[in-house]
C-alpha cells in the first residue's frame, strides 16, 4: 500500500518543499491549509488539500481520520500574533487553548499533537524527510567571518540557546559582544532589521535549535529572504546550527548572501570553527 501522510502547513515555502520531496519517496500527502497563511499554490502538490481556520483544531483531526492517515507533519509558520485577533475556534480547539498553563509555542503545539495521538495520529520528525536540505558544518560563502565576528557569533550563541530553552526564540542579533535584537513574537526576519538599524550595521546572526528542540515541529529555518533582510541593514553573519536547520533555496540563499558580502556558517556542536 502507498504510504499516506497529513501535512498540516502554515505559511512559507517549507510545505511545499515537504509535498515535493513526498511525492518523490512515492508519499501520498493530504495536505492542510491554514486560510490566508498557507500559499494555495501547495494543492498542486498534494493529493488533496483541505481548508481550516486558525483555532479549529477538531475540524484538522476529523480530516485526518476521514482521509484514514495515522501519521503527519507540521510545517510552516502561523504568524504568532494572530492570538491577538478574532480566533475561530472549535470546541477542541478552544478546549486546548485553555486548558495549556500558557501561550508558549512548544505548549500549543504539544498540546495539538497529545490530541491527535489520542485518536491514532502521530506527528513526525520533519528531519527525517528532508534530509538535503540541512545546513551542513562550515562556510558556505565565499566571504568567512572575521576572528571579531567569530567572537560575536561565540558570545552570542549560549544567550541564543538560553532563550530557546525559554521558548521566547531561536534567534539573537549581536555586536561587539553585546546583544542588540532577540527574537520573540515577531520572527527571526524582523528581529534582524530591529537589530541591524540598532547596531548600524555590521552585526551577526545567530539561530539555533532550543536545547529541548521537539523535532516534530517548529524546526529552525532560514532562507533567501532572510538573507535580503540581512543585507538591507548590512548585518554581515549568518550563524546556524549544523544539522539542525532547514535551508530553503539553498542555491539562491548563498548566491544574494555572496553577492552582498555576507557570510553563512554551520557550526556543529559546540562554537569553535
Amino acid at each position: 500500500m502507498t504510504e499516506r501522510m497529513g501535512l498540516i502547513a502554515g505559511d512559507g515555502k517549507l510545505p511545499i518543499i515537504f509535498a515535493r520531496e513526498a511525492k518523490r519517496r512515492g508519499i501520498e500527502v493530504i495536505g492542510i491549509g491554514h486560510i490566508g497563511e498557507t500559499d494555495i499554490s501547495l494543492e498542486g502538490e498534494v493529493q488533496r488539500l483541505h481548508w481550516v481556520r486558525i483555532g479549529e483544531a477538531g475540524k484538522i483531526i476529523e480530516i485526518l481520520l476521514k482521509e484514514k492517515v495515522n501519521k503527519a507533519i507540521m510545517l510552516g509558520k502561523i504568524i504568532k500574533t494572530r492570538m491577538f485577533e478574532k480566533i475561530y475556534f472549535d470546541e477542541l480547539g478552544l478546549r486546548i487553548f485553555t486548558m495549556i498553563k500558557d501561550r508558549k509555542d512548544d505548549s500549543i503545539l504539544k498540546a495539538m499533537a497529545s490530541e491527535m495521538e489520542k485518536r491514532g495520529i502521530y506527528m513526525q520528525n520533519c528531519l527525517e524527510y528532508l534530509e538535503d536540505f540541512i545546513v551542513p558544518s562550515g562556510c558556505l560563502t565565499k566571504r568567512k567571518p572575521t576572528i571579531e565576528e567569530m567572537e560575536d557569533v561565540t558570545f552570542g550563541w549560549s544567550m541564543a540557546k538560553e532563550i530557546g530553552r525559554l521558548d521566547i526564540g531561536q534567534s539573537v542579533v549581536v555586536k561587539a559582544k553585546t546583544v542588540v535584537a532577540v527574537e520573540s513574537i515577531e520572527g527571526t526576519d524582523e528581529a534582524i532589521r530591529r537589530g541591524g538599524i540598532l547596531s548600524n550595521g555590521g552585526c551577526c546572526v545567530i539561530k539555533v535549535s532550543k536545547p529541548q528542540q521537539d523535532w516534530r515541529f517548529d524546526v529552525p529555518a532560514v532562507g533567501a529572504e532572510t538573507v535580503k533582510v540581512m543585507a538591507e541593514v548590512g548585518a554581515r553573519v549568518l550563524a546556524l546550527e549544523a544539522g539542525k536547520t532547514i535551508m530553503i533555496d539553498k542555491d539562491e540563499t548563498v548566491r544574494i548572501a555572496d553577492q552582498n558580502e555576507i557570510s553563512i556558517i554551520g557550526i556543529n556542536g559546540d562554537v569553535e570553527w
